[in-house]
Order: structure tokens, then sequence, then C-alpha cells
């Protein structure tokens, strides 16, 4: 009984539901009214009858004309069905949404890109798109910045590294009153943004690094490279010269798969071994990593 009942109501409210949404599929163009209507010719007549009716409505019922409210709510109405009928385009959406309501959200679809679509100008869109990612992109990494340094502020390390700083400015001499142990506010403040921290995966966020910014930029980048290929064909591959040590460098590091950052941090002993390894070729690699290996297990 309680199954049969609920089918009862929902038949009902699902009707209803298609009801409501048929309507604006064919109400969109000119409301409740019938384009066609509205100008006073069937659904046959030709453009140039449409503009004719339209011209003889319009001075009927233009507000210079005529300074009835109800006129020029009247004219307003005939503008826009004058502006879908004369149009090839939207007078067959329009007929096609007249033969198919049913198909709601096809037509609704189709009412929109001709009337927004074609409007829109997709270097204005582009550039919205970009300064919307831009922003959204500098303040998740501003947030991440942030959090970071919150968290490093409140380890033992940060703390040394501001008391160490205190030190140095006021000559070793500290405030006793503060029982040595705690840092004044203003002067924490300030050796804080003294000393940069540079927390990685979570750095300071940069204009340059913006995706805007970038795009921007994509063509003097790629200028850039398609020149460094130039160069670096023409001095390896066609004169055969050998690698400078920057040149070197980066093809150790590449062939290592070491990230940049983490090459800076490695010592100037252990460079100078890699890249006399020559390690870009497959040979010395292989054997590098055979090293490598042997030593693990070593070691273990």
């Amino acid at each position: 009984m309680e199954a049969s009942a609920s089918i009862r109501w929902c038949v009902p409210t699902l009707l209803l539901l298609l009801f409501l949404l048929i309507q604006p599929s064919i109400s969109i163009y000119c409301d409740e009214d019938d384009c066609y209507d509205l100008l006073g010719v069937s659904q046959n007549a030709n453009a140039s009858e449409i503009k004719k009716a339209y011209y003889k409505l319009s001075l009927k019922h233009h507000p210079d004309k005529n300074p009835d409210p109800e006129s020029k709510k009247k004219f307003v109405k005939i503008a826009n069905a004058y502006e879908i009928l004369k149009d090839e385009a939207t007078r067959e959406q329009y007929d096609y949404a007249i033969a198919h309501p049913e198909e709601v959200f096809y037509n609704t679809a189709r009412y929109y890109h001709a009337y927004y679509g074609h409007k829109t100008d997709t270097r204005a869109v582009l550039v919205g798109l970009l300064l919307v990612l831009s922003g959204f992109q500098y303040l998740n990494q501003w947030t991440r910045y942030k959090q970071a340094v919150d968290m490093v502020k409140k380890t033992p390390a940060y703390k040394n590294k501001l008391k160490a700083m205190e030190l140095e400015r006021t000559g070793g001499v500290t405030n006793k009153k503060k029982g040595n142990k705690q840092i004044n506010k203003k002067m924490e403040e300030e050796l804080s943004e003294e000393l940069e921290l540079q927390i990685k995966g979570a750095e300071k966020p940069s204009v340059w690094e913006l995706i805007g910014v970038r795009f921007i930029l994509l063509p003097y980048t790629l200028g850039k490279l398609l020149l460094w290929y130039g160069c670096w064909f023409w001095r390896y591959q066609v004169k055969q010269a050998p690698y400078s040590w920057e040149d070197a460098s980066y093809l150790t590091r590449r062939s290592l798969g070491v990230p940049s950052d983490s090459w800076r941090h490695v010592d100037q002993l252990t460079k100078e071994d890699l890249v006399q390894r020559r390690l870009w070729e497959k040979p010395n690699l292989e054997s590098y990593l055979a090293e490598m290996r042997k030593e693990s297990k070593r070691r273990r």
C-alpha cells in the first residue's frame, strides 16, 4: 500500500516538474508570447514581411511616438521578437523549439549560445580565466607558505635562531625582567623579518610563477628555449666542442635525475667527481649506479 501511494504521488510530481522545465525552453525567446504573433505575421512569413511588420508596429508603439507606458512595454517585446526572427539562425532555433518543446536542455543551450556566445570576445574570456586562475594560485601558495611558516616558528630550532640573533643585536645582554625566557614581541617581529625562511615545497609566492604571467611570457620563453637548443646543437653537435662546466653539470644532473635545488646543495668536490665520470654516457652511468648499489649493500 505504501509503495502504491508513493507511486501515485511521484507521477503528478514528475509531470509538474516536466511542465515547469518545458515551459522555459519555449518562453526564453519571447517570454509567454509568440514571437510571430507579436509582429502579427505567420510562421511562414519571409524576411521582407517580418521587416515591414516590425517597422509598422515600431512607429505605432515607439516611446517617442506613444507616451503610454503599456505601449513602451509592447515596443520592447516587438523589438525583441524582431531581433529573433530577423536572423535566420535564431529564427531556425525558435522554430525548432516550437516544434520540439520536450528538448528542454538542448533548446536552452542553443538559445544562450546564440545570444551570448558571439557577443563575448574570446580574448576577454581568456584574460579573465587567466586572472581568476592566477588569483587562486597566488592565494593557495600564500596560504601554504603562511601555514608552513607558522609551523616552523613553533620549532625549537627557529626559536634558537631568534635567540641567537637577539643576543647578537643586544651584544649578549638580555632582558632580565623577562627571566631571559621570552623575546620581546616587537623585537621578535623585527627578527622574523630579517630571518628569511626558505621552506622546500612551500616557497613564498612569486608573481613570475603565476599562470597568467607565464602565459604572457610564453613567446619569450619559447624563443629563449629554441635559441638555447640551437646554440647547443651548433656547439656540441656541429663543432664537436668539449662541454663547458655548466653544461656538463646540467647533463650530469639530468642523468642522475637530481632536481636543480638539490644539486645546488651538493658539495663542490662531489660535483667535480660526478662530472668527470661523464655520467651522461650510458655505460658510465650504469657503472656508477652499480657501484652505488654495491656500496649500499656493503653498508647494510
